[in-house]
């Protein structure tokens, strides 16, 4: 009779103990349920025939397999012209039995994942979406998703960057009409200029009515290293912001609505946000020279 092999084994359970966090990233690239559980599964086909021996972070490892797995995915429906997001996505809708009973993965896989996102993401190259959703949503850095899009970190920041405008509505359907547009614009503008006077008047309240419950607040390592902190939760942003923010300035980052610490009208910070149904949900503080020398960054007027 065959020994069980320990090894198998404990990858095994190692491989359970990311599953939801994987179909949570698969779902998101694929805006499927059923597809996202085949990237999954073909995630493990691929960790079972691997040699881990090398590998000291199995989960950014599989994280990086189920998103090439995703990508190979995304490219073939791009190629056989699938049937529109819309029609894929209401014949397939997520419930709770799908997202399994696992309440951490059912909370992962409803996270701002809404019919309206998946509609723009499906507007976005393969390389955007992956670049974008693996960024924004997962935190994943442009070093680590470069290799996977085949590019440099640059270019997968440029990438997620374009892909971050049209999902914020800066790149605006041609067909839209231009005065819902910009009425669009200017309630986002709104809602940042209301956070900025809530922050220099140190009016919490104000500020936590301005934030998503679960806002996250990400800053990269120039920004960090001047002391600004990574945070999640409308308590915790707030916190980070009530008080300052008395020499930042409303601007327009790559067209979209932001903040900029521009000191003698160089940018030295920049404060991007990331808006839904008038709430925000994400904020990006940039510090790094060589990102900000990317923006367009605009000081606009109240």
């Amino acid at each position: 009779m065959d020994r069980p092999d320990p090894t198998h084994d404990a990858l095994a359970a190692q491989f359970e103990a990311n599953r939801a966090h994987l179909r949570a990233v698969a779902y998101r690239l694929l805006g499927s349920a059923s597809e996202a559980d085949d990237a999954v599964q073909e995630s493990w086909l691929r960790l079972s025939r691997a040699d881990m021996s090398a590998v000291q972070n199995l989960s950014g490892w599989l994280t990086t397999v189920v998103a090439r797995v995703c990508l190979d995915m995304l490219r073939s429906h791009k190629s056989r012209r699938e049937e529109p997001l819309e029609e894929y996505v209401a014949a397939e809708p997520v419930t709770p039995d799908e997202a399994g009973a696992d309440p951490e993965q059912a909370a992962l896989m409803a996270d701002s994942v809404g019919l309206a996102l998946l509609v723009v993401l499906d507007t976005l190259n393969p390389a955007e979406r992956l670049a974008f959703v693996l960024h924004d949503v997962f935190d994943v850095s442009f070093d680590e998703i470069a290799p996977i899009v085949g590019r440099t970190p640059m270019a997968a920041r440029q990438l997620a960057s374009r892909a971050r405008r049209r999902v914020q509505g800066a790149e605006a359907d041609p067909e839209a009409d231009p005065s819902l547009v910009e009425a669009d614009q200017a309630r986002k503008r709104a809602v940042v200029k209301a956070f900025l006077m809530a922050a220099q008047g140190g009016d919490f309240g104000a500020l936590l009515a301005a934030l998503d419950p679960e806002v996250t607040l990400r800053a990269d390592a120039a920004a960090l290293a001047t002391g600004a902190q990574a945070a999640r939760g409308a308590q915790a942003v707030a916190a980070q912001f009530s008080g300052r923010a008395h020499a930042a300035q409303l601007a327009l980052v790559d067209g979209a609505a932001g903040l900029v610490w521009a000191p003698g009208g160089q940018p030295r910070v920049v404060f991007g946000f990331t808006l839904s149904d008038e709430k925000i949900v994400a904020i990006e503080i940039i510090a790094d020279a060589e990102r900000l020398s990317q923006l367009d960054v605009k000081v606009i007027g109240g």
